[in-house]
């Protein structure tokens, strides 16, 4: 099975920090617009759900993953316009509860363990990645801007059988929705979409690591629940921040002087 060991995801989502039932917390939550409560209440439960499953192995790595980015979070900027109020927020949160800097260490690690290791990429996968990202050179050639890149992206998708189902665009973020035509191939041994998340993305993470050095965020393809469609989004590099993906400190550390 691709990515992390059942046992290892597991023990680091077990770590995640319960709120307390404490007057210090329900200040907290509310300075955060109760996010470290919906995360307690209907994501975490969730989330080991699609661990359980995981384990299981009837679903893949990518299932965990998207969960994982949907968590519920409070917004701290603008795109690359820092909100001050909310930023202040976080910090006043901070400082009357130790689990909202918890939850910011704790969500980085289970990013963290999803992430892939180059160590543990086999020679297929590594030559893959390092196949799309000198295909990304002459494939991206001259576009700077989220909207060339995706239409680039969307001639390339095409170009090997992927049909393009909808496109949409909001405050500068391009997506596009697509239906994969492997999506059932090795299906039976290895589960739905392992060919092309697992393998075949392997490609579109040598486009992702081409356009961040050119300071474009590609979010490769990923699968949608309940659906045969993925998604891959384009956008502009940017310091968009939130929490918990974005610590207390981190935010002190920026403060203005």
């Amino acid at each position: 099975m691709a990515g992390p060991s059942p046992q290892e995801l597991r023990r680091v989502v077990e770590q995640f920090p319960t709120p307390p039932d404490s007057e210090q917390f329900d200040r907290a939550d509310d300075l955060l617009d109760g996010v470290y409560s919906a995360m307690a209440r209907s994501w975490y439960p969730e989330l080991e759900r699609r661990v359980d499953a995981y384990a299981d192995g009837d679903v893949l790595r990518e299932t965990v993953l998207e969960h994982v980015e949907s968590v519920p979070s409070f917004r701290l900027s603008d795109g690359a316009t820092p909100l001050c109020d909310r930023r202040d927020a976080l910090r006043r949160a901070a400082d009357a509860l130790d689990e909202i800097a918890a939850v910011s260490a704790w969500y980085a690690d289970l990013r963290a363990v999803l992430s892939d290791r180059p160590e543990e990429l086999t020679r297929i996968e590594r030559l893959l990645h390092d196949f799309g990202y000198a295909l990304a050179h002459g494939l991206f050639l001259g576009a700077s801007s989220p909207e060339q890149v995706v239409r680039r992206l969307r001639v390339a998708y095409r170009s090997v059988g992927v049909r393009i189902d909808e496109t949409g665009s909001d405050a500068g973020c391009e997506r596009t929705t697509f239906t994969c035509p492997y999506r059932n191939v090795a299906a039976g041994r290895y589960g739905a979409r392992w060919v092309c998340h697992e393998k075949l993305d392997r490609v579109d993470d040598g486009y992702v690591t081409y356009l961040r050095e050119r300071g474009i965020d590609y979010q490769r393809p990923r699968g949608c629940p309940d659906s045969e469609q993925c998604y891959s989004t384009v956008a502009r590099n940017g310091p968009r921040q939130w929490w918990p993906r974005t610590s207390p400190a981190a935010v002190r550390e920026n403060a203005d002087p």
